[in-house]
């Protein structure tokens, strides 16, 4: 492919398109991560209802909710957002972090969902280049932006980003953009079998649920991704920040100890990590223990 060619011989010109595209869709995946769990919300309150109608109240018909309508708005006084006030950090920047119609503060998260997506992603470009796999390895990205803080946010993991994710990277190993297909599928099954069985140990020797099932598909993407060799990788980077993280959030804010903390987010930030220098870390640590 012609463009291909263009961007590996000007990487600088790629790692700059993907940015820019990368701050558009981070954009829109603000909208995804505060709308989505609503509309799951929505769809379980109507099946609920449908279950039993007669022992339940009618509610009024609630107006189309979903990623592309109705259109965004100020959560204080309902203005409607207009193109030239949606351009991502621009926009928040050019407006000092106001509402052009009520003056009310617009929340930091906005802007920083978009420079963290862009940033990602150009990281991603200028590690793998402008390839196919580079390319994939950025939608990747996008989707666990978005996982990251709809889990941290309410501690739950879609079940529509998920298993797309796990089936795009199953389809992407089959013609190996990242690992072996052999190494992938195994990758998938290890992975979602991993966090089974801590999950069910746990709960048969507390009676509690440590964990939910997202965990277990997230876990079993990043199988299906990069092979079932990166697994021990992950799970020793998400179990060491989100323990140092989840000390530092009870100590600092004075939290329950008892309270529950999402796993999505260390898993999604470890399979990023170990995409890009997983390999690297491997080799130091070999090293360092004398065993290469």
């Amino acid at each position: 492919m012609l463009y291909l060619e263009y961007f590996q011989h000007h990487p600088m010109t790629a790692i700059a398109v993907v940015l820019i595209i990368s701050l558009l869709v981070g954009s829109f995946l603000n909208v995804v991560i505060y709308r989505l769990p609503l509309m799951m919300y929505r769809d379980w309150k109507q099946q609920v209802e449908e279950f039993d109608e007669s022992e339940l109240p009618k509610l009024p018909t609630a107006e189309r909710f979903n990623l592309a309508t109705p259109n965004s708005s100020c959560p204080h006084c309902g203005h409607k957002i207009r193109p030239w006030e949606n351009i991502p950090v621009v926009s928040y920047l050019l407006q000092r972090g106001r509402c052009s119609s009520c003056q009310q503060p617009i929340s930091l998260r906005y802007p920083l969902v978009e420079a963290v997506t862009a940033l990602l992603s150009a990281l991603v470009i200028y590690q793998l280049g402008f390839t196919i796999a580079g390319l994939v390895a950025v939608a990747f990205t996008w989707v666990l932006v978005a996982l990251t803080l709809i889990d941290a946010d309410h501690k739950l993991l879609p079940d529509s980003l998920t298993l797309p994710l796990l089936w795009a990277a199953l389809i992407a190993n089959y013609f190996g953009l990242f690992a072996d297909f052999g190494d992938a599928f195994w990758g998938a099954i290890a992975g979602y079998l991993a966090l089974w069985s801590v999950y069910w140990l746990f709960k048969l020797l507390t009676g509690k649920e440590g964990m939910g099932y997202g965990d277990f598909k997230l876990l079993a993407f990043l199988g299906a991704w990069m092979g079932w060799q990166a697994l021990p990788l992950i799970l020793i980077l998400s179990a060491g920040v989100g323990a140092i993280l989840g000390v530092a959030m009870i100590v600092l804010s004075k939290r329950d100890s008892q309270t529950t903390i999402p796993f999505g987010p260390y898993l999604a930030c470890a399979g990023y990590i170990a995409l890009l220098w997983g390999d690297t870390i491997t080799q130091h640590y070999l090293q360092f223990a004398g065993l290469n």
